[in-house]
């Protein structure tokens, strides 16, 4: 929870396992008591809210290592959302996105989502993020 700026009951990432510029790797094991979750599955609305997530705790990890503060971040647009399964209560995803072009504070992002090394959802969005607003603590 250091690296993002959602508190719980909001939160949709557990573990980051690595991030570096380019790459975010999570994990996240689904609850019953999580919001997100509907008829003992993980939403769709769940699973982009997790990539986002995922997507924001590596620019947050990559912004306190380099000593700045953690930057708010908006997501501008998503497009291609592929979603082929909704994860059970007690399942564990791993959500991987990579970060692509900047132009401006718009940071192209590819995420995509695994339960047990089957990919379940995927997706391109765009985040805004803006250096001159840092994320709440």
């Amino acid at each position: 929870m250091q690296y993002i700026p959602q508190r719980p009951p909001f939160v949709m990432i557990g573990e980051v396992i690595s991030a570096d510029e380019k790459h975010t790797l999570t994990s996240f094991s689904i609850t019953a008591d999580n919001i997100m979750v509907e008829n003992g599955f993980f939403t769709e609305g769940g699973l982009v809210e997790n990539m986002a997530q995922t997507a924001g705790a590596g620019t947050g990890y990559m912004a306190i290592k380099n000593g700045k503060p953690m930057p708010m971040g908006y997501i501008a647009a998503l497009k291609n959302v592929v979603i082929t399964a909704l994860p059970k209560i007690n399942d564990t995803i791993q959500t991987e996105v990579t970060f692509g072009q900047i132009v401006m504070n718009f940071h192209q992002v590819n995420g995509r989502v695994l339960l047990a090394e089957n990919e379940i959802a995927s997706c391109e969005f765009k985040i805004f993020v803006n250096p001159d607003q840092p994320a709440a603590s």
